[in-house]
């Protein structure tokens, strides 16, 4: 639980709040309090706040109005292809919700696929390879649909100088210069509307012939847009997927280039076919990208591009909705092949046009990848996810409702989605908000806005309105409670935390949460931070001083005081261990018992000083320092202490400082009397500190 002013809590404090729906447009993370006395006559911008927030302030849970966004889906309605049918959506004010679109394609969906060619000069090498696919094609479509039908219209450029050489002799055959017998450059002309025969289709193929033009542009979007619009006169069905497959080797011309040629009036969108032929090509503008994709958005038309290699980057880069691309492959690849590749892409990426008030996000996933493209079958089912949020309310207020439809391109089934926009809170409809204070006229009171006789009046932090305090309002944060003697943020911060997080400011001072306590709130009650591994508080040499080990021994250091690098160095440091094992009787009873109280792991043995040569050596020279000292002589490997065991005998140990051993040796034998004069290294006698 937190009393932080955080983001979320920042956005619902405003003194500009003075009604729940003025909350509610807050954010989704803002709620509202309607309990009568919330915080005794606060402000009533501070009825506004977050969740927690609020139960904090003491708002009990059913007057918090806080409508959740929902999701309501109508299983009644059955579908084919699409599903579901009927959503219902409550959203509020910068909330959002997500849903899944399932859609699974007929086996018997009918296709219309449009094709519209380039027939320029350059185009004559993919033109007879076009020749040789329709059978070809007709088959691999199968795959697809068994209601597969084809159209075919061609393209060159706008009929005018400088598209085309305007010499009498070129405007019937542009290609005269080379003897070869091309047809005239035209705009667009349709010449076989959508139909299933497959052998009319190849027989029009066969026939085309290439034609020409001066410049490099050809008038590619002039061409799709009539085949877009005109509906009947293409053959579309209402009922199928419309594929237009726009073929060519070069760039389109785009909207004002028109005005080489001396044409001004912008294209109207409208279809414009005379005895199939497009009849504006020479008095009508370009389209714009933009006019191009509106129409193929309102024509539910999917665009494919089957285009050069030199010229991919150029198409790819323009912004029109729902279209694919594929290359002219080499010769040895067969073209059918392509065009089946690519409307299989199509079926794995369908996508959904939404001109909505409110703001949509969109995604989708497949379960079938192959060679880069997503190649599956008819029959695949895609699933949508679609994310649905709502900004704001309407500027006039209400609950209105938007409805929007969610339809995959080509199909005839759409999900229905009815969004209703909660501005409105639930206590409006009885009046119970309490959104304004009382502003009738009433004795001017005051003694009932002191905490006592001699206090300011609402704590100096209000005004006092019919023997109610009514706090004020204040940027640094809330001022609430009866007499306005509470405030979130005239309190010690920790970590830019009012009361560290961990309770309420009141007058000034931090009224702690349970578990909590300290100035700032910000020491734990609980000493578990402070166990160490063995079980123990700081490990036996401290206090847990908010919840962190404050060590006895100002040589211990760790989070646990465990660390005391210094604490067995010295000899002294193990005399009363030593003392305790001695008092003991050196026995198994008293391992058990002084061990418990040792810091270091102790050992009994018989000979301190070791037994090889080097031991022994190092010995008989620690020995002299040993008698010279009185109490202690340094090893390589540890050091040899004495113990005054009484007033003449005096006890050996070794303190071994290597990590792999015991810390401390005991000699099982014991202590000698202590003579004057200098003995042998560590013979029976040694002389007294």
């Amino acid at each position: 639980m937190s009393l932080s002013l955080c983001s979320a809590d920042n956005r619902c404090l405003s003194s500009l709040i003075s009604t729940c729906e003025d909350c509610l447009r807050r954010g989704p993370e803002c709620a509202w309090c309607s309990q009568e006395r919330f915080l005794d006559g606060a402000h009533v911008s501070q009825r506004c706040g977050s969740v927690s927030d609020l139960r904090v302030r003491g708002c009990e849970e059913a007057f918090i109005q806080n409508p959740n966004v929902k999701v309501e889906v109508n299983a009644t309605i059955g579908s084919s292809q699409v599903s579901p049918r009927e959503i219902t959506i409550h959203l509020r004010p910068g909330g959002e919700a997500a849903f899944v679109v399932e859609v699974q394609q007929l086996e018997r969906y009918p296709v219309d696929l449009y094709y519209l060619v380039d027939v320029s000069a350059s185009m004559q090498d993919n033109l007879d390879r076009l020749k040789t696919a329709g059978l070809a094609l007709s088959h691999l479509m199968k795959e697809h649909s068994s209601d597969f039908r084809v159209g075919f219209g061609s393209f060159v450029d706008k009929p005018l100088s400088p598209y085309i050489d305007v010499h009498p002799s070129k405007l019937l055959n542009p290609c005269s210069d080379y003897e070869v017998n091309c047809r005239p450059a035209h705009g667009f002309i349709h010449v076989l509307p959508i139909t299933h025969n497959m052998t009319e289709f190849t027989r029009v193929i066969q026939e085309q012939r290439i034609s020409g033009n001066m410049d490099t542009p050809e008038g590619g979007f002039d061409a799709m847009l009539q085949a877009a619009v005109c509906q009947k006169d293409i053959g579309w069905r209402p009922e199928a997927k419309h594929l237009l497959l726009v073929m060519t080797d070069q760039p389109s011309h785009l909207a004002l280039d028109g005005k080489l040629a001396g044409i001004v009036v912008p294209h109207d969108g409208r279809c414009h076919l005379e005895d199939n032929i497009y009849s504006q090509t020479t008095t009508m503008e370009h389209p714009t990208i933009a006019q191009l994709a509106e129409k193929l958005l309102e024509n539910s038309v999917y665009s494919i591009f089957a285009v050069d290699q030199v010229q991919y980057r150029w198409y790819e880069v323009i912004a029109l909705p729902h279209h694919e691309f594929g290359c002219f492959l080499q010769k040895s690849v067969c073209f059918a092949t392509m065009i089946s590749r690519t409307l299989a892409v199509i079926y794995g990426n369908t996508h959904t046009p939404l001109f909505l008030r409110v703001w949509v996000r969109m995604g989708y996933f497949l379960n079938c990848r192959q060679w880069g493209f997503a190649l599956c079958s008819s029959r695949l089912k895609v699933f949508f996810k679609v994310t649905v949020g709502m900004s704001r309310c309407p500027a006039d207020g209400g609950d209105r409702d938007v409805v929007m439809s969610v339809r995959p391109v080509g199909f005839n089934e759409s999900v229905s989605v009815r969004i209703r926009q909660i501005c409105v809170c639930g206590c409006a409809q009885t009046g119970r908000c309490h959104d304004d204070p009382s502003s009738s006229d009433c004795p001017a009171f005051t003694s009932a806005c002191r905490a006592h006789r001699s206090a300011a009046v609402c704590s100096g932090q209000g005004v006092c309105k019919c023997a109610t305090c009514v706090c004020d309002s204040s940027r640094l944060g809330n001022i609430y409670g009866k007499f306005c003697e509470m405030d979130d943020f005239s309190c010690p911060y920790v970590k830019g935390l009012a009361c560290g997080g961990h309770g309420r400011c009141v007058s000034s001072e931090c009224v702690c949460l349970p578990g909590w306590t300290g100035e700032s709130c910000d020491c734990p009650v609980s000493t578990e931070s402070c166990v160490s591994d063995d079980g123990l508080i700081c490990s036996g040499w401290g206090k847990c001083v908010c919840g962190k080990c404050v060590c006895d021994d100002a040589r211990r250091s760790g989070a646990f005081c465990e660390k005391c690098p210094i604490c067995y160095s010295s000899c002294q440091s193990h005399w009363s261990c030593v003392k305790c094992h001695l008092s003991s009787g050196l026995g198994s009873d008293a391992l058990q018992l002084c061990n418990h109280s040792c810091a270091p792991a102790v050992e009994y043995v018989d000979d301190v000083t070791g037994t090889t040569a080097q031991t022994q050596r190092e010995t008989q020279e620690a020995a002299v320092r040993l008698n010279e000292l009185c109490c202690c002589s340094e090893l390589l490997w540890g050091k040899y202490c004495l113990y005054p065991s009484s007033e003449k005998c005096q006890h050996r140990f070794l303190m071994d400082l290597a990590s792999d051993r015991p810390q401390l040796h005991i000699s099982r034998h014991p202590g000698e009397e202590i003579h004057s004069a200098p003995p042998p290294p560590f013979s029976t006698s040694v002389r007294q500190c």
